[in-house]
């Protein structure tokens, strides 16, 4: 009877848990804490959180090849590239590419911005990482989770959950980071500077940016193709006006459903085996510096593009910070530093501009990458 009832007890998952699972349980359930007490990037880091505890949960085989139920959403929804092109496609069509428009001027802060992710990479080289694995930790810096999945999921497949989650962590962690980064690199004055009145776009520009933008893009850099025509797409169903239902499916239900089955397998790939590891240290560090540059270098460009400027076309440096791709979440902290030094002076709808370009810089700073590369 004891045999029975001790055989029944071996084939629980009790006397497989080990010290490893017990810290993966404890970092989803910070990663869920913070989703739901600090509301930092929830959508993302409470399916991670949980992601981290059931894959590391003995004898579940959820990330088993070929079996395991999240090893399937891994395999054909990231593997396969389906979950990242998809949620671009509903960030096209939340995109207003309008303040960009307006001055296109603004585009060259969005890519100025991104000097963090080539100079991180550089640094993660000559730490020891191999190329591919510095080019996933060194786009990091651009401050964009699915694009950091889509490159991460080509090049290091083993470093997707250290990437993704830093990526999301500094994402949410916007407010934070880079106010006292803008403060130190400008001064009252310069963060008191208002913005001359933009002019009005056309619809017809809008509706023409999308497709042309892909067009250019795609032919120059080849390997962004999968993120630029999705994230495009969804720009032109918001713009064109004549497919409201597409365009409010992109936005919602399919941003919705797509990011359960993004998050979830993200989580998963943190196993105690790969996630435990003191590279996933340096991960973090270098995607803490590498957003870090791209903050400072994009208000530094601001202020080197001001001195070519006549005064009533001067740019507030403070843009500059928008250029990485944390939608629109580094556009808001821009405003937000700006009404603390002139309660008058609204820059959200210009921190826009430098927004978005951010994204489009991101993804073809990864389609260089792959180029070179793989």
């Amino acid at each position: 009877m004891i045999e029975n009832i001790l055989s029944l007890f071996k084939t629980t998952g009790i006397f497989y848990v080990t010290p490893g699972m017990l810290i993966m349980w404890a970092i989803g359930l910070l990663l869920i804490y913070l989703a739901i007490k600090k509301e930092y990037e929830p959508l993302l880091l409470l399916p991670i959180g949980f992601g981290i505890i059931i894959a590391n949960l003995p004898m579940a085989d959820l990330m088993k090849p070929e079996e395991g139920l999240l090893w399937k959403f891994y395999h054909f929804g990231i593997q396969w590239e389906i979950i990242p092109p998809l949620i671009f496609l509903g960030l096209g069509a939340l995109t207003d590419f309008g303040p960009l428009l307006a001055r296109p001027s603004l585009i060259f802060l969005g890519a100025g911005a991104q000097a963090g992710v080539y100079f991180t990479f550089f640094i993660a080289w000559l730490m020891g990482f191999d190329l591919k694995e510095a080019a996933s930790i060194g786009i990091i810096g651009g401050a964009d989770g699915p694009t950091t999945i889509f490159l991460t999921s080509k090049l290091a497949p083993h470093l997707l959950g250290s990437c993704a989650v830093a990526a999301y962590s500094y994402m949410a962690l916007v407010p934070i980071i880079q106010p006292p980064i803008m403060k130190m690199l400008t001064t009252k004055n310069e963060r008191c500077i208002r913005m001359k009145k933009t002019r009005k776009v056309s619809a017809l520009e809008k509706l023409l940016f999308p497709i042309i933008s892909a067009i250019i893009i795609i032919i120059l850099v080849p390997a962004s193709a999968p993120l630029i025509a999705m994230f495009m797409l969804g720009n032109l169903f918001r713009e064109a006006k004549v497919v409201d239902r597409l365009s409010h499916a992109a936005q919602n239900e399919l941003m919705n459903i797509v990011t359960i089955f993004l998050g979830l397998p993200i989580g998963a790939t943190m196993n105690a085996d790969n996630f435990l590891q003191p590279k996933v240290i340096f991960i973090f560090c270098l995607g803490l510096i590498a957003f870090m540059i791209s903050t400072a270098t994009g208000v530094l460009l601001a202020k080197l593009m001001n001195l070519f400027l006549k005064e009533k076309n001067r740019i507030n440096p403070l843009l500059g910070a928008a250029g990485v791709s944390a939608v629109p979440m580094a556009a808001r902290v821009v405003h937000k530093v700006g009404a603390e030094a002139d309660k008058k002076n609204y820059l959200l709808m210009y921190a826009m501009g430098p927004n978005v370009a951010g994204v489009i810089g991101t993804v073809i700073a990864a389609g260089i990458f792959l180029t070179v590369i793989r």
